[in-house]
């Protein structure tokens, strides 16, 4: 028969396991904001990449900002991660995700509405966008982007859309930068993650929304992040962003044994060649930290 201390110890360990469980993956447990450490030698590493593509397409640190989110690992590298930039269509996020957030929980997403938002998130159609920033209202859309965090003026901007995808139409610039659509890498980087972890509006309102930026029937752009993965054993999910030599992309990878997220904002003409091999660098980089 065991005695008291033995008994009343079994009973703690039990307790224990009752209630620690298993561990929770890396993904869903990060956190990004802006006290969030970035990792070392992710960091050491994003840097040297982009070092080196800087000085192939002769581009300055002014042209170029990027951001790394191992999502199997938790580890975060950013080169420039709060300098605002005019965003393009890369905003066009911010129009979904207000979509999402102001209509009816309850009414069902049927087949055109799903497919115009994918022609717009994926195909980035203007069309599609303005209809819908039209539908909800520009200053409507920044309060849903204010309230979940992806602006605020205090810490270099964020995510904004200020203006409908059409000519002749309102302008609201943004409070820091005055642009009319802008980005911060830090934000993407967020939004991406927040995704992933079902924690945009909804656990629900997120897997429809990852739904529509993957859109099957709608074929991927081949230019900068889809383009220097070509061929490579992945899934994308992405929204980039073009107008003048402001070159963006942004994109969740999901391939055997790595899982990341990836945004770059850059203002150079030979943008779009940093970002296809940006991402190929990367991609190699997630390998190969897979077998570490």
């Amino acid at each position: 028969m065991k005695s008291g201390a033995a008994v009343a110890a079994t009973l703690l360990l039990l307790a224990g396991c009752a209630t620690v469980g298993p561990p929770k993956p890396a993904m869903q447990t990060f956190v990004l904001d802006y006290d969030t450490p970035l990792d070392p030698q992710l960091q050491s590493e994003l840097t040297a990449i982009d070092a080196r593509l800087r000085e192939k397409y002769g581009m300055t640190g002014a042209d170029a900002a990027a951001g790394l989110l191992d999502l199997r690992r938790g580890r975060v590298a950013m080169l420039y991660p709060d300098r605002i930039e005019y965003a393009a269509s890369v905003a066009k996020i911010g129009i979904l995700l207000a979509f999402f957030e102001l209509r009816d929980p309850a009414a069902a997403l049927d087949s055109t509405t799903r497919h115009e938002l994918g022609l717009m998130v994926k195909a980035s159609s203007n069309e599609m966008a303005a209809k819908y920033s039209r539908l909800l209202g520009l200053r409507e859309i920044q309060a849903v982007l204010d309230s979940h965090g992806f602006y605020d003026r205090t810490r270099g901007g964020g995510i904004w859309v200020g203006k409908h995808y059409g000519p002749n139409s309102e302008r609201i610039g943004d409070p820091v930068a005055d642009h009319s659509h802008a980005a911060t890498i830090r934000q993407l980087l967020r939004f991406y993650l927040l995704l992933e972890q079902g924690k945009l509006v909804s656990p629900e309102a997120s897997r429809a929304m990852r739904e529509i930026f993957e859109s099957p029937a709608i074929p991927h752009d081949d230019l900068k992040f889809v383009k220097g993965l070509t061929g490579r054993d992945v899934q994308i999910i992405r929204k980039w962003g073009s107008w003048q030599e402001w070159l963006h992309d942004s994109a969740v990878i999901t391939g055997p044994g790595r899982h990341y997220v990836i945004a770059s904002l850059t203002h150079h003409p030979r943008g779009d060649e940093y970002l296809a091999e940006l991402a190929l660098a990367a991609d190699e980089l997630m390998i190969a930290r897979r077998a570490r």
